[in-house]
């Protein structure tokens, strides 16, 4: 089970004087139950990338399966891919818009054609799942913080219950606790539920912390796809094209520039602390 693209191209506005190419010749494949970061650059990419995951945007060219079935030939049931392949925008208050929570939520179930009384358990449990308080699921989502819209709308995406939860920077804009509060909950569903999980985050730290895979996107084309140690390994190729390490990777080579026998791919604090340690005590 899986989504697979082979030799993916994408072109804004073909023809015109706008005419752009954002995505080219991408090969890749997300197999199920994987935490996979999307990272790179404003306009590498990514935004266009994830949105051809469920077909919201149809490539110029190329060829997506998803379960072995490409979602381009004639008759391909679109609204199906969508409720096994769900998408968190970056700005969820796009995403709602009943005139409470509760309602908000049971929008996706409802549009699948499930009963109502269907319709407000997966929508319970979803925002459970989410950890969004109950005395607030009657309140207006257009009154609720920044975190709470956040939890809304990946609730309103949990309740169609999809395989693969995409997410657009779900954390833009929160404050340092709102973020770890929500990806925490984000990698809670992802080993309880084996949900495939895409993360697009513009955070080299909350990538490091919480991925077991990063694609690199840069101008349009994957650039680097490994496990975060590997990829962060290339720590001066990132810098070239506008992206950074997480601190930790620059601490460790530091630290060893200064004579500290320390291996130097830590990506986060709790490996940096460790390493630190160890070499300390041999």
């Amino acid at each position: 089970m899986s989504i697979k693209l082979e030799h993916i191209n994408y072109i804004y506005s073909p023809g015109t004087a706008y005419e752009k190419q954002a995505l080219k010749d991408v090969s890749l494949e997300i197999t199920q139950g994987e935490f996979v970061g999307i990272i790179g650059h404003t306009g590498s990419g990514k935004s266009t990338l994830i949105q051809h995951f469920n077909g919201l945007m149809k490539a110029t060219d190329g060829v997506l399966y998803y379960e072995g079935k490409n979602i381009y030939d004639s008759g391909y049931n679109m609204k199906e891919l969508r409720n096994q392949v769900g998408l968190v925008f970056q700005y969820p208050e796009h995403q709602l818009f009943e005139v409470d929570v509760l309602s908000d939520v049971c929008f996706g179930p409802k549009n699948q054609g499930l009963p109502p009384e269907e319709c407000e358990k997966r929508a319970k449990e979803a925002l459970e799942l989410v950890g969004f308080p109950e005395k607030y699921y009657k309140q207006s989502p257009f009154e609720l913080s920044g975190g709470q819209k956040r939890r809304a709308a990946i609730a309103g995406v949990l309740a169609m219950r999809p395989k693969v939860l995409v997410l657009d920077e779900p954390t833009a804009g929160l404050d340092p606790r709102g973020r770890d509060e929500i990806l925490d909950q984000v990698e809670y569903l992802h080993k309880n539920t084996n949900m495939t999980v895409i993360l697009v985050s513009h955070s080299m730290e909350d990538i490091a912390r919480y991925v077991d895979r990063i694609i690199v996107m840069n101008h349009g084309e994957k650039m680097l796809d490994d496990i975060p140690k590997r990829v962060f390994a290339h720590y001066k190729e990132l810098e070239e094209v506008g992206l950074a390490a997480p601190q930790v990777t620059y601490i460790m080579h530091a630290l060893k520039a200064l004579g500290l026998d320390v291996h130097t791919d830590a990506t986060t604090v709790e490996e940096a602390a460790e390493e630190i340690m160890r070499s300390l005590h041999d």
